[in-house]
């Protein structure tokens, strides 16, 4: 038993050495440590053996394999040093600097307008509840409003959610009354995709509850964040509109800054694009987040972030956002 052990450890060491990639050394460890090997069977034979060559032969057997798995991993350690390629900093070449993408540009100037004006920033999941991302939000199921977002439903009963709002239930249960938030992120919906719509896509909440608050709070935050993000005065236009969370509801649309007004396909030939949907909380979805209606009010609102995004730099296909294609994302002079 002595000599065999200790010529399968000769073996061993002579292949080892011989060794000159990983894929050798696993070869070898298969072989003579693995599970069909020949020290693998010794030790399964100890089983068979009479109690006094058990007490003989089974530490021998066991610190051979031991001593094995050592010289195995000695020269995988070995081997590693070696293969190691060391950096030569002296080389002379040009690192090209890169650039955050326009959408993540456009949520930051936003958060950091509107954290001036006393938000804070929240985040919320992707993968969402129909709870939060419809019932709370004064959306039951049979609600026609459902028809509007194509929604990606998911095996395990939730869903990839199709608004930031759900942030509004989360913030209310989290934080009560008063509240100031802003909610950016990342929403999904079954849309067919042209040059103003894609089915992965960004939007940035907003929502503010205290005592007294009007439309006129509204008006006053929506200029003036507008003012902001585009450095000049932006011509709008304010119409009525419907969402199931908000009462009165409002649309606001900005004059289109790719062609000026006069009509693109990224505006449908309209002059405008739809920018915020807005008005004052509905009763119900305050309810629901915890708070009292009766001493409450409170105004939401919610931007396209890729659509700012794409009058921020011109950018007349929606699609060229998500593509990944650097080539064309690095045209656009963003500092």
């Amino acid at each position: 038993m002595e000599e065999k052990l200790q010529k399968l450890k000769q073996e061993l060491e002579a292949s080892l050495k011989a060794a000159t990639k990983e894929a050798d050394i696993l070869n070898i460890k298969s072989k003579y440590v693995g599970k069909k090997s020949e020290i693998s069977h010794l030790l399964s034979s100890l089983k068979d053996m009479s109690i006094e060559n058990k007490k003989k032969y089974g530490s021998l057997i066991n610190d051979t394999k031991k001593n094995m798995e050592e010289l195995i991993n000695s020269r995988t350690e070995e081997l590693e040093n070696k293969s190691n390629i060391t950096f030569d900093d002296t080389l002379d070449f040009e690192v090209k600097a890169g650039s955050l993408h326009p959408v993540t540009i456009m949520a930051k100037n936003i958060t950091d307008a509107l954290k001036r004006m006393g938000f804070t920033v929240v985040s919320g999941p992707e993968m969402e509840s129909e709870y939060y991302n419809f019932e709370a939000l004064n959306v039951p199921k049979d609600h026609p409003a459902r028809d509007m977002q194509d929604t990606y439903f998911l095996d395990n009963g939730m869903l990839l959610r199709t608004q930031t709002s759900d942030n509004q239930i989360h913030a209310m249960e989290n934080y009560g009354a008063p509240l100031r938030i802003c909610a950016p992120g990342r929403v999904f919906r079954n849309e067919d995709l042209d040059a103003n719509h894609e089915n992965t896509f960004h939007q940035i909440e907003g929502m503010v509850i205290d005592k007294k608050i009007t439309i006129e709070n509204l008006l006053y935050v929506m200029q003036n964040l507008l003012r902001e993000i585009f450095n000049e005065d932006v011509k709008v236009r304010l119409r009525p509109g419907f969402f199931p969370f908000t009462e009165p509801s409002y649309e606001m649309d900005m004059s289109c800054l790719i062609c000026g007004g006069k009509g693109c396909p990224t505006c449908k030939n309209s002059g405008w694009i739809e920018m915020v949907g807005s008005g004052m909380v509905h009763p119900d979805v305050l309810r629901a987040g915890g708070i009292n209606p009766e001493e409450y009010t409170g105004f939401a609102f919610g931007f396209g972030l890729t659509r700012l995004a794409m009058m921020k730099y011109k950018i007349n296909d929606i699609r060229v956002l998500n593509s990944g294609d650097i080539r064309y994302l690095s045209k656009f002079n963003i500092e």
